[in-house]
């Protein structure tokens, strides 16, 4: 019997070491990556907070890009189809709050809030005339935005975006294991352990560190554990809405989702009373624009010289 309890407590102090190395490690990354994070863009005053934006290219017209949800430095992920992008417009790519170098915040990420919030930002840049671009998620804001605000927006571009009639959103959101997968220090443990689990383009090096120190500041954050939870109330929120008859629509989609039923013939019936309306598939997976950003600018243009030709 002392043999046991002796091994017992061997093993939980093993155990209680571990974790507390787990954590301490954490804490003192968390620190010396904070001073490694290059800013990019610009800080832009938005509800009493910073949010980010980047902006490139020159262009007369203007393409705002929105990213996926949970995408953690959005001007980085997109930064292949900024390339193909910017030669011919201005390209800007909006961070909502708690992501990439945007300020966290505790507000409730209501479909509302982040309408409200990327408006704000655009109008303090005096940006007023602009395609909305939107990866995933953003489809479902993208709605709301276009309805909010249709005579501001000059089309609509869909990324495999999503829709308010996909389903699957109505399972509790786990904030409370994200959390602790964050507090603890395990979500870094599992990204050091999984290095291939990172979402990014094909970027340099220095780049793809950057988005990975960025990942680990704000994945599971305030903001995004909120949006979460927000999941079905903002895909309800908007399942009513349509898109304009007479805003231009495409969506470039991936061919072969899997994880979706219906996805192709949901985008259909989101484009099939406009007057300029569009769906395209290309091979690939979710993240379209980090392997088709050459293709999604292409047609893209075509598309709005077709619409301007009145073809």
């Amino acid at each position: 019997m002392k043999k046991l309890i002796k091994v017992i407590a061997i093993l939980l102090a093993v155990i209680v070491l571990f974790l507390a190395t787990v954590f301490v490690v954490n804490v003192i990354c968390n620190k010396i990556e904070k001073g490694k994070i290059q800013s990019y863009g610009q800080l832009v005053p938005v509800d009493g907070k910073q949010m980010n934006v980047y902006i490139q290219g020159s262009g007369e017209e203007t393409v705002v890009l929105l990213p996926g949800y949970g995408t953690a430095a959005p001007a980085l992920d997109f930064k292949p189809l900024i390339e193909e992008l910017s030669p011919y417009y201005k390209v800007v790519v909006v961070e909502p709050f708690g992501y990439g170098l945007s300020d966290d915040t505790d507000k409730e990420r209501t479909v509302e809030n982040i309408v409200t919030e990327t408006h704000e930002a655009l109008q303090q840049l005096d940006i007023k005339q602009y395609t909305l671009m939107g990866h995933s998620i953003a489809g479902i804001y993208g709605l709301d935005y276009v309805n909010k605000y249709e005579n501001e927006v000059t089309a609509f571009v869909g990324i495999d975006s999503s829709v308010p009639t996909q389903g699957g959103n109505d399972e509790p959101f786990p904030t409370g294991m994200y959390k602790q997968l964050k507090l603890s220090g395990f979500y870094r443990l599992l990204m050091k352990l999984t290095p291939d689990q990172l979402i990014a383009p094909e970027v340099d090096d220095a780049t793809r560190e950057q988005i990975r120190i960025i990942s680990l500041k704000n994945t599971f954050n305030a903001s995004t554990l909120s949006e979460g939870e927000h999941f079905g109330p903002n895909f309800k929120a908007t399942e009513k809405l349509s898109f304009p008859k007479n805003l231009p629509l495409i969506f470039f989609l991936q061919a072969n989702d899997t994880e979706t039923e219906g996805w192709i013939p949901m985008h259909e019936e989101q484009i099939k009373n406009s007057v300029h309306g569009k769906v395209m598939t290309f091979d690939g997976d979710h993240y379209l624009h980090h392997t088709r950003s050459k293709e999604i600018a292409e047609n893209f243009r075509g598309f709005m010289e077709d619409v301007k030709s009145g073809q």
